[in-house]
């Protein structure tokens, strides 16, 4: 690979367990990264969700894949981009439903979509407020998704769809992916495509890295997070 300048990385299942706050070991890796390369984070969840669960680490940030963008200024978290989209709720609501009832998760601890600022949409199949145990002990394979997922496609056909997180599927208009996104910032930040490297966990077709994978630009899998320092030793 060429020499690098910009990395990039997914979080949950990268540096930290799901929905999980940044453990010490790779805050520690980001902050020695960051001497030598300019770090980012690409995110499916909200940049601030994101900022927060890496207990304010001062890093730029694209959350929903592209449709939201924030930066530290003056040492202040702020949203310096924002897409905003309408989906029809109607829609999403009632096709939902359909597939709970169909595939047997009728039961789940609060609501039963969660509707993004931007307009990005969740489904978490054991609802927005399971306990993060519970998500993560759910579907770490996701062979429990991937039965749903060829009728998730036909329905929402119009959209790209991602098996996301542990326990859910993400949905947004056809254009945010992780790897638009990250070449965007990187155009409008003076980066070529051979100076970057992605480090994520899900490349897998309708995984939410699989974009970076398709598209062809340089990445490393990570397949434990305990051990991301490791498999990101030549880094250093």
């Amino acid at each position: 690979m060429q020499e690098k300048r910009l990395i990039c990385f997914d979080l949950d299942g990268t540096l930290t367990q799901h929905r999980s706050l940044l453990e010490d070991e790779n805050k520690r890796l980001l902050d020695e990264l960051g001497k030598k390369y300019k770090l980012l984070m690409v995110g499916a969840g909200g940049a601030e969700r994101i900022y927060k669960q890496m207990r304010e680490y001062p890093i730029d940030i694209i959350g929903n894949y592209g449709m939201q963008e924030s930066k530290m200024i003056d040492g202040e978290f702020k949203i310096v981009r924002q897409v905003i989209t309408n989906p029809d709720k109607e829609f999403f609501l009632s096709n939902i439903k359909y597939l709970r009832e169909k595939y047997g998760y009728t039961k789940f601890k609060g609501e039963t979509i969660e509707f993004h600022a931007t307009g990005m949409v969740t489904f978490p199949l054991l609802g927005t407020k399971a306990d993060v145990a519970d998500k993560i002990a759910f579907d770490p394979t996701r062979e429990k998704r991937r039965v749903l997922y060829p009728e998730v496609l036909e329905i929402f056909k119009d959209f790209a769809i991602y098996i996301g997180g542990s326990s859910s599927f993400d949905f947004a208009e056809k254009k945010y992916n992780k790897y638009d996104a990250i070449m965007e910032y990187a155009k409008e930040n003076g980066y070529k495509k051979e100076e970057i490297l992605y480090v994520g966990d899900d490349f897998g077709d309708g995984g939410g890295d699989s974009h970076v994978r398709i598209f062809g630009m340089d990445y490393v899998e990570i397949t434990d997070y305990t051990k991301t320092r490791e498999k990101l030793s030549f880094l250093l």
